[in-house]
């Protein structure tokens, strides 16, 4: 694990906690365990006979947020998997006994990146820092960032930038990145930094943000599938979830949150009939409420605050 400090300024957590309802001899789960924010505070309000589970990709954040929640006297269980996995992680545990059942109370899903990821030189993810190309959660996965820039068709990068990244000049990006790679290929953060500077026209580069911020984002979630894994996370929290148990899911991205209203919307109302029915004959029936109908967004002192939070939105479901 690196030296560094394993930090992260947590988004909305405040409205994250006070949304769980929590329970304090409830089960409940941090799917994105980061830098341990969200779970600090969840162990903070249970007790002794109340559950922690942890789910993370990345060992550094299980090993230091271990420690982090030492002196919290609920029980704790870290898990190295993917979040899309809690139905296996949480019937694995009830079978081994380590829970008492096999439905949770509470759920939360800080989606993105942690600010220990971005702020760890060596990971890869910033376009502000020179490392080399890498942008894996999971450090035991082979697929990195330098495969993509550099074996990725540069149709391929364009429409990943373009879908990911929302960014307007992903075609002429992509164009000059398989350009560079004919010379050598790019190893590093500041080697992509510089080809996608020269990609995008000066005057664009001089309003907004970063120019590579939209394209880094891009390959971070192609590098790690996580808009692949979401729904399929998303149906599996609901299912996992025992009545009155609450999922809260934090999204940095508009395709992140397209994707948690869409689930949520589905199972709150799953009929199936045409709308001038008078009434229902599919049978389906909800076995979600929401709880937040428009995202909760984070406070204007919060985002003065943690620059980072501005693009966060809360969403909010119930089991019923």
């Amino acid at each position: 694990m690196s030296e560094k400090k394993y930090s992260h300024v947590t988004v909305l957590l405040e409205e994250t906690i006070e949304n769980l309802n929590i329970k304090p001899d409830g089960i409940y789960v941090d799917g994105t365990l980061g830098g341990g924010g969200h779970s600090e505070e969840i162990c903070k309000n249970l007790h002794a006979d109340g559950v922690l589970i942890g789910i993370d990709r990345d060992t550094d954040a299980l090993e230091a947020v271990g420690k982090r929640l030492e002196p919290y006297r609920c029980k704790k269980i870290f898990v190295h998997s993917n979040y899309a996995d809690v139905k296996e992680v949480v019937e694995e545990l009830y079978e081994e006994g380590k829970i008492p059942r096999n439905k949770i109370d509470g759920a939360v899903l800080d989606l993105g990146v942690s600010s220990f990821q971005l702020d760890n030189q060596e990971r890869g993810f910033s376009y502000m820092q020179d490392a080399p190309l890498d942008m894996r959660m999971n450090q035991e996965d082979e697929f990195s960032a330098y495969e993509l820039i550099n074996e990725y068709s540069e149709k391929d990068i364009a429409y990943i930038i373009s879908k990911y990244g929302e960014e307007r000049w992903a075609k002429r990006i992509a164009k000059f990145i398989v350009e560079a790679r004919k010379v050598k290929p790019l190893e590093t953060t500041q080697e992509l930094v510089d080809v996608i500077k020269a990609a995008v026209p000066k005057a664009v580069r001089r309003e907004g943000p970063h120019p590579a911020k939209r394209t880094f984002q891009a390959i971070r979630i192609e590098v790690n599938n996580e808009l692949g894994l979401l729904e399929t996370a998303l149906e599996n929290f609901c299912d996992v979830l025992g009545r009155g148990g609450r999922l809260c899911v934090i999204s940095f991205h508009s395709l992140e949150d397209r994707i948690a209203k869409e689930v949520i919307s589905k199972r709150a109302n799953p009929c199936t009939c045409p709308k001038d029915f008078p009434v229902c004959v599919c049978g389906k029936v909800a076995d979600i409420k929401k709880i937040s109908g428009k995202p909760v967004l984070p406070s204007k002192g919060e985002i003065e605050a943690n620059h980072r939070s501005r693009s966060a939105k809360l969403r909010v479901c119930e089991k019923i």
